[in-house]
C-alpha cells in the first residue's frame, strides 16, 4: 500500500491535501485488491535491505547497464563497417519466483542489443535474440547477458 501511495504522489506531482486524500484511498483498494496476488511473503515486502537492492538496481541498471548498451547500439549504427553476429541464443536462469524472472526478462528486452523471444520456464531457460553474440554457448551468454540482471533480482525477490 506504501508503495501505490508514494506511486500514486509521484505521479500526480502534487501533494495538495485532496491529492494526499485520493492517493490514501487509491492505495488502500490497490493494496486489498492486489495485495496477495503481488505479495506472497507480506515479511518480504517491507525488508528495508530489499527495499535498498531495489533502489540500487534501478539506479545501476537506468545509469549504467543501459547507458552502455545505448552506446554499443549507436556506434554499430553509425560505423556501417563495425561487424555483427546476430543470432538466437539460449540463456539459463536459476532464480526461483516469476517476479524475478520477469525482471530478468523485462530487463534483457529493454537493454538495447537483445530481445527475450521466447521462456522456457519447464527448463528456465530464456532464448534471446543478441545483435553481437559472442558465443553460442549457454553459460557463457548468461555471463554476458543476464548474470548481473539475475543476482540483482535474487536479492529484491527471492
Amino acid at each position: 500500500m506504501i508503495l501505490s501511495f508514494i506511486i500514486y504522489i509521484i505521479y500526480t506531482g502534487s501533494v495538495s491535501p485532496y491529492d494526499l486524500i485520493t492517493g490514501v484511498i487509491v492505495a488502500v483498494i490497490v493494496g486489498l485488491l492486489a495485495g496477495e496476488i503481488v505479495v506472497k511473503d507480506p515479511g518480504k515486502a517491507l525488508d528495508p535491505k530489499r527495499l535498498a537492492y531495489l533502489v540500487k538496481y534501478t539506479f545501476w541498471y537506468f545509469f549504467v547497464a543501459e547507458v552502455k548498451a545505448h552506446a554499443d547500439v549507436i556506434k554499430r549504427a553509425l560505423s556501417p563497417k563495425m561487424p555483427l553476429n546476430p543470432a538466437i541464443v539460449r540463456v539459463p536462469y536459476y532464480v526461483e519466483t516469476d517476479y524475478a524472472m520477469t525482471t530478468i526478462a523485462n530487463s534483457i528486452t529493454n537493454t538495447p542489443g537483445t530481445v527475450v523471444v521466447d521462456i522456457d520456464p519447464d527448463r528456465k531457460i530464456f532464448y534471446v535474440h543478441w545483435i553481437d553474440a559472442k558465443t553460442s554457448d549457454p553459460g557463457e551468454a548468461r555471463k554476458m547477458i543476464s548474470l548481473e540482471f539475475e543476482e540483482n533480482a535474487k536479492k529484491i525477490f527471492d
